[in-house]
């Protein structure tokens, strides 16, 4: 396509399209990232074929448009991630976060544990929760055995426990991936021999993920500005996906967050993420460069 056919985006189609993005999901394009919305932009009307983003935008808000506007906002997600992404922060995970919900479910003989992988992308954030959360639950069970009739061969999840998993994300493409479980070796790099054997098997060049891990994790098309949002979850991963909002966005958010999790529940936001001025209902846990933040229950 020469330079004659490209059609320049005005500020005012700019801002329409901003506007719709922004109702739509709740991304915000301020100055620094509107090149990359524009490039984005561009790229979804040449594929449509259309000769101007006034006629785009039309077709956007239009009945037929839903699945364009679907694709459009798979375009604007950076789908960057990775197996045991930010160590610090899975270690205070596993080792404290964990420890204190699993010590706290069997006082109360509630042996059910409930985590939300929000912006799980291809898959590896909710598979690497999985494979923590079982080997953290066979130590707290060693240690804290449970006078229960166990089923042969051994589960991953030693009964009474029950252990769900739910991912979601707003880009369809990206979740089939996750469902499909299989992963390159380039992919597989953080993770160590040990897990590999215990939760993958080795199928020609690729890693795919064992079924009894598939059959923890439940994938789903969520989109974070509605508020059907997933009830009673301990723990909540919502990691560099609020860089995406803008500050009222973010409170909004976070406020969401809370109501949708369990008292004294857990939410863990991206490394260069804090809740610092959105909130006063979590407080920060902080363990070795690990951070993470509790939800805070009003005594009446």
């Amino acid at each position: 396509m020469s330079t004659s056919e490209s059609p320049a985006l005005t500020e005012a189609e700019l801002k329409l399209l901003q506007t719709l993005v922004y109702q739509e999901c709740g991304m915000h394009f301020d100055d620094r990232r509107t090149p990359f919305l524009q490039d984005r932009l561009q790229r979804r009307l040449k594929e449509c074929q259309l000769d101007s983003f006034y006629s785009y935008y039309r077709l956007l808000i239009s009945q037929q448009g839903k699945q364009e506007l679907s694709r459009l906002l798979e375009n604007l997600t950076v789908n960057e991630t990775s197996f045991f992404r930010n160590k610090a922060q899975l270690d205070l995970f596993q080792n404290d976060v964990l420890g204190d919900l699993f010590r706290r479910k069997q006082e109360r003989r509630d042996y059910s544990v409930r985590i939300w992988s929000a912006g799980c992308s291809t898959g590896q954030e909710p598979y690497t929760l999985t494979m923590q959360v079982a080997d953290a639950l066979s130590y707290h069970y060693l240690r804290n055995p449970i006078p229960y009739e166990s089923p042969l061969p051994k589960p991953l999840v030693p009964p009474p426990w029950r252990v769900e998993i739910l991912a979601s994300d707003i880009n369809y493409s990206v979740l089939r991936t996750a469902q499909e479980g299989s992963y390159s070796e380039r992919q597989m790099s953080p993770v160590d021999y040990g897990y590999r054997l215990r939760y993958f098997d080795k199928v020609g060049d690729r890693y795919a993920i064992k079924k009894n891990v598939k059959e923890l994790v439940h994938f789903d098309f969520h989109n974070l500005k509605t508020e059907y949002l997933p009830q009673r979850n301990d723990i909540i991963f919502c990691r560099n996906v609020m860089m995406y909002f803008d500050e009222a966005e973010q409170k909004r958010l976070v406020e969401k967050f809370y109501r949708c999790l369990n008292p004294q529940g857990y939410l863990f936001v991206g490394h260069a993420e804090s809740l610092l001025g959105l909130t006063d209902k979590f407080q920060m846990v902080h363990r070795d460069s690990g951070t993470a933040y509790q939800r805070i229950e009003v005594k009446m």
